[in-house]
């Protein structure tokens, strides 16, 4: 067996111990007026990707929310949906109460708080007490009305985060973990006896990643 013979045996087994990525990037929602929803998706300060015409019977648009990996497409013969049929669509969110001050804020009439004890659990009024992640709602819904779920979570759960990738896509997101690991470290300090810690870009480090992929924190 040859060297080449080697390599694509390698790349052959690396190939099949890893699936091949299927990355949901983009999903479509049913709207009666295309023209309508874009004016409100612009309100809302997501990014508009593209717009394509094409004659009179097609329309095409894709917007992204902000920080967000994936996109949303609408517009004119796009699908067979009844307008205003899309539901549960999540938005996850650092902070419930921030995204929604930010949303009413470009005019957009939004659910008061609530949150939910466990799955199936009744909703009660008001974020979860103790800010469980998964765990604080509010919905909004578009003109037609397709309904938006915000959702904060601030640990993710086990295994749902690559350790390779980072999820803080957006300026916010890092803020809030770069503030958390802040606060932790400052508990470090007083339990080494207010010593301060000339190397704490390493220990932000460390304990931002074992925040995100569920390690033990660091002490």
């Amino acid at each position: 067996m040859n060297i080449a013979d080697t390599h694509s045996k390698t790349e052959g087994e690396t190939r099949k111990s890893r699936p091949l990525d299927m990355k949901l990037e983009a999903v479509v929602i049913p709207v009666s007026d295309a023209a309508r929803s874009k004016q409100f998706y612009e309100g809302l300060g997501w990014r508009l990707d593209a717009d394509f015409v094409v004659g009179d019977t097609f329309r095409a648009m894709q917007f992204t929310p902000p920080g967000s990996p994936a996109s949303i497409h609408f517009g004119t013969g796009i699908t067979p949906a009844a307008p205003g049929s899309a539901s549960g669509l999540f938005l996850v969110v650092s902070d419930i109460d921030a995204a929604r001050a930010e949303l009413i804020g470009h005019g957009v009439e939004v659910s008061e708080v609530f949150h939910r004890a466990g799955p199936g659990k009744p909703a009660v009024s008001g974020r979860h007490p103790e800010r469980q992640s998964y765990s604080s709602y509010a919905t909004f819904k578009d003109p037609d009305g397709n309904e938006w779920l915000l959702q904060e979570v601030t640990t993710r759960l086990p295994g749902r985060v690559d350790a390779n990738t980072t999820i803080y896509t957006s300026a916010p997101d890092l803020a809030a973990a770069m503030w958390r690991a802040a606060l932790a470290h400052g508990e470090h300090e007083k339990r080494n006896g207010g010593q301060r810690d000339e190397n704490w870009p390493a220990w932000y480090a460390e304990y931002m990643v074992a925040e995100q992929t569920d390690k033990p924190l660091p002490l």
